[in-house]
Formats: structure tokens, sequence, C-alpha cells
């Protein structure tokens, strides 16, 4: 931020570190130390650095002074704690004030990103100059930079939709979900985005929910153990508003359930998801008596199977389900 910074020549030195109170260009400004009160429950042992940096910007607010001095002091005040949300407003006042730089302080605010990734403050620090600006500028490339060094950043994601939906930057967004997932086809945060975008930006529209149909399909049909596959398959289907498209669907994405069965696959997301299928089966689908007898039949293997073998962490919610399935439909 070029002059706006402190005038030590290293704030994270605590050797070279200079006090506000010892700083000549500081001498006009009283302190005001913290206030407790007069018995404090838990007193807190402040570093000398801490106390003396927030004792002048507690003054500063109160005077309300806004100038190149005071914006330095919020560096260093966000260097000792860099989820002050006061600290961060009150920088926000100074900036305009002064009619700052906004690309100045975007380098900052990416310098103070990559050194606190997951700090909530500084998202929103972040998204507050892109508002100003309106222009998201490379906020896409800036995410999937941060993204790359993890890939669950729940503030990096929330900040791309947010600059997704602002600006209306759609177009490419499926190709970038897309290569996350040739990257790591088990990337939930990826199939998260992909429903978000298709969500936000085309609909459910019949074309779109085939297109996400075959889609899942193959991906599932590459590693079937992936329970977000499963979970978006799920999304899917149910967000088709077509009563006789989310039929054939079903009917299709069984068919391939079965194919995997067939061959010996017993990923328990597949046998979780036909299982839901069955019991659909079993409560839409006006079935003769033989029908449902071997769908019932056919749950019962599943469960059974789940709650021995392949998912035995959830043998009491399988046993459960089963035991459900069977007082309802077994006398009928």
């Amino acid at each position: 931020m070029g002059d706006s910074r402190s005038s030590s020549e290293d704030p994270t030195s605590e050797k070279e570190w200079v006090l506000y109170r010892d700083r000549t260009d500081w001498k006009d400004v009283t302190p005001i130390p913290q206030n407790d009160g007069p018995s404090p429950v838990v007193q807190i042992a402040y570093s000398d650095r801490f106390k003396d940096v927030y004792d002048y910007f507690r003054a500063v607010m109160k005077s309300e002074e806004k100038s190149s001095r005071v914006l330095g002091l919020t560096e260093d005040a966000l260097d000792l704690n860099p989820a002050n949300y006061t600290v961060w407003y009150y920088r926000r006042e100074v900036l305009k004030s002064l009619k700052s730089n906004l690309k100045d302080e975007l380098a900052y605010c990416r310098e103070m990103i990559e050194e606190h990734p997951k700090n909530y403050q500084v998202w929103q620090h972040r998204r507050v100059l892109i508002e100003w600006l309106q222009d998201p500028g490379n906020e896409l490339r800036f995410t999937e930079v941060i993204l790359a060094a993890d890939q669950k950043n729940y503030h990096a994601w929330q900040h791309r939709q947010w600059v997704l939906q602002a600006f209306s930057l759609w177009k490419d967004e499926l190709e970038f979900v897309e290569r996350l997932l040739d990257d790591d086809i088990r990337n939930n945060s990826a199939w998260n985005e992909r429903f978000y975008v298709v969500s936000q930006s085309e609909g459910w529209k019949n074309p779109v929910v085939e297109r996400e149909i075959k889609f899942v399909l193959e991906k599932i049909n590459m590693v079937s153990r992936n329970e977000s596959a499963w979970n978006y398959l799920r999304g899917v289907l149910e967000h088709c508003e077509d009563d006789e498209l989310r039929g054939e669907l079903r009917s299709r994405v069984q068919n391939t359930c079965q194919q995997l069965l067939d061959k010996g696959d017993e990923s328990p997301y597949l046998l979780g998801f036909m299982v839901e299928l069955l019991i659909q089966d079993l409560e839409n689908k006006n079935l003769k008596v033989s029908e449902q007898t071997e769908t019932l039949k056919k749950i019962e293997s599943m469960c059974t199977n789940l709650a021995t073998n392949c998912d035995k962490i959830r043998k009491k919610y399988w046993d459960y389900i089963l035991a459900t399935v069977q007082s309802k439909y077994k006398s009928s």
C-alpha cells in the first residue's frame, strides 16, 4: 500500500518495532487504553505492541481521523488481529475519505487472504472493494488460485459464487468445474459448484436434466464409490419438473445401477441408491403381488448386505430401513 504502510521497517519483528507512543509523528494523539471494567473476570495478557496499536486505534476512531497514517495504523492492527471487524470497517471508511487507489487495496487484500485464507472478514473486505469498483477483474482466477491450495475453502467458494451471480459470469464455469473433477472426481466442492451453477444459470429444464444425468452416470461408471456423484444424481432427479421425463430417467438410472450390480459392484452408495429406487417403486407403482414380493426381496437382500458387509458403520440405519419397509409391505 505504499505510503500507508507502518513506519516500522518490519512490523513482524519485535526487535525493530517502534511503539506508536515513541513515534514523533504520533505525539499529537493521546492513546485510549482498553476499559475492561474494575474487575475483569479474565484478564487477557495482551502484548505491549498489541496494547499500543489498539490504544492508538481507539483514539483515532474517537477523533474520526481519516488519514494516510491511520491507514497504516489499521494495517498494524490487522497484522495483530486480522479478524477484527471494527478495524476492517474503519479501514474502508478511511479508504473512502482518502479516495484511495482501490487496485492497490486489492493487492493488499490479496496478501492478507493468502496469509489468512479462511478469515471471513478479509473476504468480506474484498467483496466490498469489488462492489465499489463494479469490476470483477481477475476474481475468478484469484479464487481458482486459492482453491488450488485448499479445494474446500468455503470462503473462496462463497466469494466465487457471489462474483458469478453479481456479474453474470456463468459462461465458462461448467468447464472450470469439469477440470476440477478431472483432477479429482471425488471433489465434493466441485460437485456442489456444478449444482449451483446449473441451478442459477440454466435451471432444470428437460435438456439440461438429461445432459446432467448423462454426465453424472458417466462419472459413476468411472468410480462408483464416490458419494458426491450419487448425491448429485439424487439432486438432479429431484429437480426434474417433468413427471414423465423423471420417470424415464429413473428407469435409465435404475438400469445403470442394475448393470453395475450384475458386474459384482458392491459400492455402498450404489446399493443405498438402489434401495431408495426400489422403495419408490413400492410406493409409487401399481405393482402386482408377485412384483411387489420380488421388489421386497431385493430390498431385504441389499439392506442385509449393507448392514453386515458394505456399510457396517450404519448397520442400525439399514436395519431400521428394512424393518420399516417390511412392516409396511410384507403383510400386504
